[in-house]
Parts: C-alpha cells; sequence; structure tokens
C-alpha cells in the first residue's frame, strides 16, 4: 500500500508514479491511499493514467481510493470510471482479492484420469 499525502501536481507526480512503481516486479497487487492529498491538479491524472499503463502491461492489479480532491477532478478527466477506484481502503482490498480469486479460476483443473 502506498499513501500520499498533500498536493499532487506537476512539481511531484513523475516522482510519485516512479515511487509507486519501484516494486511493481515484485507485487502483483497496489493499493494506492490518496485520501490524505487535498490538491489534485491535472498532472496528477496523468500520473494515474500512466500509473495505469505500467500496472497493466506488468500484470499488476491496482485500486486507489481518493481524497475529495481526487474524486473532483477524476469526474471531469475520467467521466467513464475507467481508473480502478474503491470507496475506502477495506473495499479496495476486497477489490483486489475478488481480482485475484477470479484469476484464480482461469486456471483449468487437469483432468482425473488423463494419460491413462
Amino acid at each position: 500500500m502506498i499513501t500520499a499525502i498533500g498536493d499532487l501536481d506537476a512539481s511531484n507526480a513523475a516522482e510519485f508514479v516512479d515511487y509507486a512503481l519501484q516494486d511493481v516486479e515484485r507485487t502483483k497487487r497496489l493499493t494506492l491511499d490518496l485520501t490524505g492529498v487535498d490538491f489534485f491538479a491535472t498532472a496528477g491524472f496523468s500520473a494515474l493514467h500512466t500509473l495505469n499503463v505500467r500496472c497493466a502491461s506488468a500484470g499488476v492489479q491496482w485500486v486507489l481510493v481518493p481524497s475529495n480532491a481526487v474524486r473532483r477532478l477524476m469526474q471531469i478527466c475520467d467521466p467513464d470510471s475507467t481508473l480502478p477506484v474503491a470507496n475506502t481502503m477495506s473495499a479496495a482490498l476486497r477489490l483486489l482479492a475478488a481480482d485475484q480469486r477470479r484469476l484464480l479460476k482461469l486456471v483449468t483443473e487437469p483432468s482425473e484420469g488423463l494419460g491413462e
């Protein structure tokens, strides 16, 4: 889980993405707690879009929990809700767990008696 507080804007958006992705090879799930973000600029949204693309490429399931400031800008920049969002941290963790279970179900079980 990564927690951000304060402002997320052009002065720190690239650093935020780099920090969030530094361990992406070692994990398959990422939770962003942005509930402490007071100011969220369009550069912050661009950072989330970049994060989304990079996580998709790496096969990482991720979800963010927005503050009111983040939620307001996302209503404008992401009206179709393409980014994974949960209203609470517990909902975010349940969402990631559900995604993990769904992925596990895609693996077929070997048939009994195969090769006999």
